[in-house]
Order: C-alpha cells, then structure tokens, then sequence
C-alpha cells in the first residue's frame, strides 16, 4: 500500500466531511467550519477563521472590503500633534483655487474646502469661451478663464481665495496669467509657495 502525505490526508479528510454535510474539524491551531447545503453552497461563500492553505480570506484584517488589495496609507504616528493653523486654516480661508493647464485645454475652479463643493468653474472647453479664442491653451485663453472665473465667483459672493500650486506646478507663466487676470478682476487671491 503506497504511502499518503499528511495533506493528502486531510484533503481526503475534508472531501468526505463536505460530501456528509455540515461539520468543523480542528488541525490544531487552526479550525475550518464547512457548511455546505444542497446546490452550489447556497450562493455563500465557504469561510473559516483561517484559509485552507494557510492564506487569510478574502477579507481585509477587519472583515471588510473583500477582494480589496490596495491599503490606503496609514500614519506613522497616528498621535501626531495638529496645530491650531491646521486645525482651522480651512475655516479661514474657506475657498480655495485649482488651475489645470494642459496641451489642448486650460481649466480653473474656485471649490469650499470644508463642503468640497464647487462654487465657480471657467474653462476653454466650455461654449462660451470656445467660440471666442483662436486657441484654446495659449495666454490669451489663460486670461479668459481668469476673466470669466472671477465673474462667476463675484455671483457667488466669493471674493477671497488661496491658491497653492501642485507639486509639479511652478508658478509662472500661463498658471500665473489666470491668477493674475483672477487678480486684476477683483478676486482676491492669497498665493502660497513654499
């Protein structure tokens, strides 16, 4: 008679509990609960404390998000003192300003940073500024949006906001020029570079 590994084993041990039924068995430090009841387990998945082979199920460590692999960063001292300016800086200055520029388009937006909501957005692709310039992410475009951008805010009674650059960004040219026309339209804008 030829000799069984261990795993084949408990493989055996375990296709003969499903074909009975409902049963746990124990392995020591481990215990896998097997529930199977006529059809194809019911429309539920089989699960125990610990997978089979040893791998944790299909669930993050605290039994949400199943089939999720990407963890979202956690802090490294999650006891970090938050400065008062951090605390309420978005209280204070409750508007803030994005400006996207790229190769065909430009585009800006004036957003309430507590509600995360957009108050006032202008860009060239929208109608009517599309029909008036001759291209749609040159200066002239830049200065368009920032003209059309502070009327907008003006109807929203926005007439302070900041404005940081990305990481990428630096703050010149055609960035500048939708500031700067923001600026020379009444708008306020409180610039941040670090």
């Amino acid at each position: 008679m030829p000799r069984i590994s261990p795993a084949t084993a408990m493989i055996r041990n375990i296709l003969n509990t499903i074909r009975k039924g409902s049963h746990a068995m124990d392995y020591g430090d481990r215990t896998l609960s097997i529930v199977c009841r006529r059809g194809f387990h019911d429309g539920k998945v089989l699960s125990g404390p610990r997978s089979f082979f040893g791998v944790e199920d299909f669930l993050d460590d605290d039994n949400s998000r199943p089939y999720t692999y990407k963890k979202e960063k956690r802090p490294k001292s999650p006891h970090k003192h938050i400065s008062f300016k951090q605390r309420t800086i978005a209280y204070m200055e409750p508007f803030s300003l994005d400006v996207f520029i790229s190769k065909r388009f430009v585009s800006a937006s004036v957003t309430h940073r507590v509600t995360c909501k957009q108050v006032a957005v202008a860009g060239t692709n929208s109608k009517d500024i599309k029909a008036v310039l001759k291209s749609r992410s040159d200066i002239p475009a830049c200065l368009a949006v920032g003209r059309f951008l502070a009327e907008r805010a003006k109807e929203a009674d926005v007439y302070t906001c900041t404005y940081a650059p990305r990481e990428r960004d630096k703050f010149e040219g055609k960035i500048r020029a939708v500031v700067q026309s923001l600026i020379d339209n009444g708008i306020d804008v409180k610039v941040y570079l670090d």
